[in-house]
C-alpha cells in the first residue's frame, strides 16, 4: 500500500504564477475550506446538521417551528427544528420528497411534497413531534405510470385549501386538504418551482421555472396571465401588504422586483459578486427582515448571502455579502436571526471506503459495514446543514463581505486575462493566437484517480485502491508518462447527470443540480441532462453554441446525441455538426469500433481540408455493465476503453493537423469509486506536440479549467463564473513542440472476456438498466464492479487519512 504526501508550494515569478499543489479540505492558516472546484468557504454564525440536501426550509406562522425537506439522493426525510434553540425536535424519513413544504396556519399540520409518489405527505404535529402522514393523492399512480411531482405548495389561512404546482405535468392542483380531494386543475405554460398567495387571498403567483415567467392566476376568475421575468425563475417571496414581489433568477444572477397591482417590473437586482453576465451565482432564495428594509438573497454557486437596501422599491442598493456554506439554497428570516439551508453542507471530503463494499459475514449472516460503505458515494456523501446568522451591524458586514470576495477566484480582470505565462502556447486573452487549432475533447464515464493512476509512484496514489492499473490500462499509463501525469484533478460534477453538464458548459443549472439526486435515488424521473430537456440548459446554451455564435467550426461524435442508428442530435445547435454514424451512450458498442467511426470520418474531413477546430469524442466503455452474465468483464471493459483512447491519439498523431493539434481526455465524473484525496478527483489526460513531454504536474485543476484553455485556444469567452476563474492547463504545455507520433500500447488484458460467473454479483447485474447513464444503481454496480475484479468476498482496506500541508497562493494581480 502506498500513499504520498504532497506539501503545498506556490511560488509566483515575474513570468508566471505556478499553480499551487492544493488540495482540498481545511487550510490552516486561513480557517477557510477549499472545495475541489477552487473557491473557499468560511460559514458564518453557528449550525446544525440536517439532511441529504435540504431544498427548503419554512417557518411556521409563530416561528417556533421551522420546517426541512431534504430532497438529496440517499436517504430524504422531513426533519422539525426548534428555530430559536437550534434544536433538531423531530424527523421522518419517507421514500420520496421534493421541495414543497408548507404549515398549516394552525401550525397543527405540515404539509410535504412526496416527490414522483404524487402525493402531497400531511403530518400532525403535536408536542413538537411528526405523526405518521396521511396522503393527499394527485394522481391515481406513482412514476411512470402518472407524471406529477409536486414542487412549491402554499395553504390558505383557513386551511381549506391547499395550492401546489408540479415540475412533471405542469399543472396548478387546487385541492381541499381536509378532505384530500382536488378540487381543480389549471395547466400551466412551464415547469413550475414555487407559488404563494397573496394576503387577501385573490392572486396566486407561480415560479414557471422552465419558462422564464411569473405565472399570475386570478383565484376568483380562474385566469392564468403571465409575465416576463429573467431565467430560471424559481423562489418567491412577497412583503406583508403583497404589494412588492420578489422573484429569484437563478440563471441569471438576479431578482426581479414586481409591483403586484400594476404588474410591473421595478428592478432587476444584480446579486452576483462583480459586474458581469456570465452565469454562475445561482440566485435561489429570498428573506425579507422583519422592517422589510433589507432583503437577503442566497447565491447557491457563490456560496454566499447578497444584502441589499430595498427600502425603497425599484431603487435598491447593495449593502454587502455574507459567506454561508457549500451551496446554500433556502433563507428564512426570524427575528433578528438569520437561518440558512446548506445544501452541500460545509466541505468535500475523501471516499477512500466507498462506494465499494467494505462487508464481512458474521455468524449471524449480516453483512457488516455495508451501511458505511454506501455513506461514500458520492451522490449521498455531502449532507447539509442549517446555519444561523445574527443579523450583522454595518461594521460586520463589511468584513463579512471581505471575507466572501477572500473565497472567490472569480474576478472580472479572470475573465478578460487568464492566468499564464508570456510565450505559452495558451494564450492569456481572447483573440491572441495560439499555434495550436485543433482541439479534440473526449468525455470518459466515472473512475477516479486512484482506480486508474493509482499505481503510477510518481503521482500522489493509493494502490490498494487501484483496480484498473497499468495492465489493464497501459495506454493511460503510457499517456501520463509520456506526456503529463496530473495528479490533483478534480471534476465539478458528482454524477453524469450534472457531469455531461459541467463538461460542456461549466455549469450545471438549478435545476440540474436540483432533479438529479431524485432520479439517482431511484425515486423516479426521466435522465434529462444531455440536452433532452431545455429547462435543464445554461442561459446561453453549451460549448457548441459559443462557438457556432463565434463562427467556428465543431463536430461532436456520440456526445450529446440520442440513441439510435444513425443517431439525433440532442441540441439545435448540433443539427448538421454530429457524425451519424457515432453512437451516444450504448454499452453494447464497443470503444475501438468508437475510435474507428470517428477515424472514418476525420480521414474524411481531413481529405477535404475540412476538420472541424473543436471536436468532442464519446469514449465511454470505462462505465461498464458490471458483472451481468454474458456481458463484456468490466476489466476488458476498461481494457477496451484503454485501447481506444491510444489508438485515438495514435491515429490524430501521425496524421497531417498533429502538429496543430492537443487533445484533452477526461472523465465527466468520478462517482464510480473511492479515492483517499477527494470524492471528486479523478484521471485527466492532455497529448499533442506543445504539451510537456515526461512532466509529473501537482497544481489543482478542475473541469472548467480544461474548458477554459480550450476556450483560450479557439478563442472563446468564457461560458461563467466558473470556467472564468479556473485555472487553465497553461503549465502543461510548452512552447518547444516535439512532433513524435504517439505508438498505442498493446492490451495486457483480454478485451473480449466475458462474464461467466453466476453469484450474488451476476445476479444483481441482470436487474440493472444499462441503457442510459447512470441508469443502474450506482452504489450496487460500483460494488460488483469492485468484486469483479478483487474476488466476490474481498474486503476493502482500512480507510486512511491524508495529511497535508496546505499554503495559501499569493494573490494574483488583476489586469486588464
Amino acid at each position: 500500500m502506498k500513499q504520498k504526501f504532497i506539501v503545498g508550494l506556490c511560488a509566483l515569478t515575474l513570468s508566471a504564477l505556478t499553480v499551487c499543489a492544493q488540495t482540498p479540505g481545511k487550510i490552516a492558516q486561513t480557517q477557510q475550506v477549499l472545495l475541489p472546484n477552487g473557491w473557499k468557504l468560511s460559514p458564518a454564525g453557528t449550525s446544525l446538521p440536517l439532511g441529504d440536501l435540504p431544498l427548503n426550509i419554512q417557518l411556521s406562522a409563530s416561528g417556533k417551528l421551522l420546517a426541512v425537506t431534504n430532497n438529496g439522493q440517499s436517504t430524504q426525510s422531513v426533519q422539525l427544528i426548534d428555530p430559536k434553540n437550534e434544536q433538531l425536535l423531530d424527523e421522518k424519513v419517507i421514500a420520496k420528497s421534493w421541495y414543497g413544504l408548507a404549515f398549516s396556519h394552525d401550525e397543527r399540520k405540515l404539509y410535504a411534497s412526496g416527490g414522483n409518489d404524487n402525493w402531497v405527505y400531511v403530518f400532525n404535529i403535536a408536542n413538537n413531534k411528526l405523526g405518521k402522514p396521511d396522503t393527499i393523492r394527485l394522481a391515481p399512480n406513482k412514476w411512470p405510470k402518472s407524471k406529477v411531482c409536486p414542487t412549491g405548495i402554499t395553504v390558505n389561512k383557513a386551511d381549506t385549501r391547499l395550492y401546489t404546482v408540479t415540475k412533471e405535468d405542469s399543472l396548478l392542483y387546487i385541492v381541499n386538504p381536509n378532505q384530500g380531494k382536488t378540487l381543480k386543475t389549471v395547466k400551466l405554460p412551464a415547469e413550475a418551482y414555487a407559488c404563494t398567495l397573496s394576503p387577501d387571498e385573490k392572486t396566486l403567483y407561480i415560479s414557471l421555472w422552465g419558462g422564464d415567467k411569473l405565472g399570475i392566476y386570478n383565484i376568483a376568475t380562474d385566469k392564468l396571465s403571465t409575465l416576463n421575468t429573467e431565467s430560471h425563475p424559481n423562489e418567491l417571496l412577497l412583503n406583508k401588504k403583497g404589494t412588492i414581489l420578489y422573484v429569484a433568477n437563478a440563471n441569471d444572477n438576479s431578482v426581479s422586483v414586481i409591483n403586484t397591482t400594476t404588474h410591473k417590473t421595478l428592478e432587476n437586482i444584480a446579486t452576483a459578486l462583480f459586474p458581469t453576465r456570465l452565469t454562475g451565482s445561482t440566485t435561489n432564495g429570498l428573506a425579507l427582515s422583519a422592517d422589510e428594509k433589507t432583503l437577503y438573497i442566497a447565491n447557491a454557486d457563490n456560496n454566499c448571502l447578497a444584502v441589499f437596501d430595498v427600502s425603497q422599491a425599484g431603487s435598491s442598493r447593495s449593502m454587502g455579502f455574507i459567506p454561508v456554506g457549500w451551496y446554500p439554497t433556502n433563507i428564512k428570516m426570524l427575528g433578528k436571526k438569520i437561518i440558512v439551508s446548506n445544501g452541500k453542507g460545509f466541505t468535500s471530503m475523501a471516499n477512500p471506503k466507498g462506494p465499494q463494499p467494505v462487508l464481512k459475514t458474521d455468524n449471524s449472516g449480516y453483512k457488516q459495514g455495508a451501511t458505511n460503505s454506501r455513506e461514500q458515494y458520492i451522490g449521498g456523501l455531502f449532507k447539509g446543514t442549517l446555519s444561523f446568522i445574527n443579523t450583522p451591524s454595518a461594521i460586520q458586514l463589511k468584513a463579512l463581505t471581505k471575507q466572501v470576495y477572500a473565497n472567490t477566484p472569480f474576478t472580472s480582470a479572470k475573465a478578460k486575462t487568464a492566468a499564464g505565462e508570456t510565450g505559452n502556447p495558451i494564450p492569456r486573452r481572447m483573440g491572441e493566437k495560439s499555434p495550436i487549432k485543433y482541439v479534440f475533447y473526449i468525455i470518459k464515464e466515472n473512475r477516479t484517480y486512484d482506480q486508474v493512476l493509482g499505481d503510477m509512484p510518481q503521482g500522489n496514489g493509493d494502490t490498494s485502491l487501484c483496480i484498473f492499473g497499468k495492465k489493464v490500462t497501459p495506454n493511460h499509463h503510457a499517456i501520463a508518462n509520456e506526456f503529463v501525469l496530473l495528479d490533483n484533478f478534480y471534476v465539478d460534477a458528482e454524477v453524469s447527470a450534472d457531469g455531461h453538464n459541467w463538461s460542456m458548459a461549466a455549469y450545471g443549472t438549478d435545476f440540474v443540480e436540483k432533479t438529479w439526486p431524485t432520479s439517482y435515488g431511484g425515486r423516479g424521473g426521466n435522465y434529462d441532462f444531455e440536452g433532452t430537456r431545455k429547462a435543464a440548459y445554461p442561459r446561453d446554451g453549451f460549448i457548441w453554441d459559443y462557438c457556432k455564435r463565434a463562427g467556428l467550426s465543431y463536430r461532436t461524435y456520440g456526445e450529446f446525441v440520442t440513441d439510435g442508428n444513425p443517431g439525433k442530435a440532442s441540441l439545435k445547435s448540433l443539427e448538421g455538426h454530429f457524425c451519424q454514424q457515432s453512437p451516444g451512450f450504448d454499452l453494447a458498442v464497443k470503444d475501438v469500433k468508437r475510435t474507428q467511426i470517428w477515424a472514418h470520418d476525420f480521414d474524411s474531413l481531413l481529405a477535404i481540408n475540412a476538420v472541424p477546430r473543436f471536436n468532442t469524442i464519446r469514449i465511454s466503455n470505462d462505465h461498464t455493465s458490471g458483472q451481468r452474465k454474458g456481458a463484456i468483464s468490466p476489466i476488458a471493459a476498461v481494457g477496451d476503453n484503454d485501447q481506444a483512447i491510444g489508438q485515438f491519439i495514435e491515429h490524430l498523431s501521425k496524421s497531417s493537423i498533429w502538429k496543430e493539434s492537443v487533445v484533452f481526455i477526461l472523465e465527466d465524473d468520478a462517482q464510480n469509486g473511492p479515492d483517499h484525496v477527494d470524492a471528486h478527483r479523478s484521471p485527466v489526460f492532455v497529448a499533442g506536440p506543445y504539451v510537456k513531454r515526461n512532466q509529473v504536474i501537482h497544481g489543482m485543476y478542475s473541469t472548467s479549467g480544461v474548458l477554459r484553455t480550450m476556450e483560450l485556444i479557439l478563442g472563446l469567452p468564457p461560458m461563467s463564473q466558473y470556467d472564468a476563474a479556473a485555472m487553465p492547463l497553461f503549465d502543461c504545455f510548452t512552447n518547444k513542440p516535439d512532433f513524435s507520433p504517439y505508438v498505442t500500447k498493446a492490451p495486457q488484458v483480454d478485451l473480449e472476456q466475458r462474464n461467466m460467473a453466476v453469484n450474488e454479483s451476476s445476479r444483481r447485474s441482470e436487474l440493472f438498466n444499462l441503457a442510459k447513464e447512470d441508469a443502474a444503481p450506482d452504489i450496487e454496480l460500483n460494488e460488483v464492479v469492485w468484486k469483479s475484479v478483487k474476488g466476490e468476498n474481498a474486503i476493502m482496506p482500512a480507510p486512511k487519512r491524508s495529511a497535508f500541508v496546505l499554503l495559501e497562493p499569493k494573490k494574483e494581480e488583476d489586469d486588464d
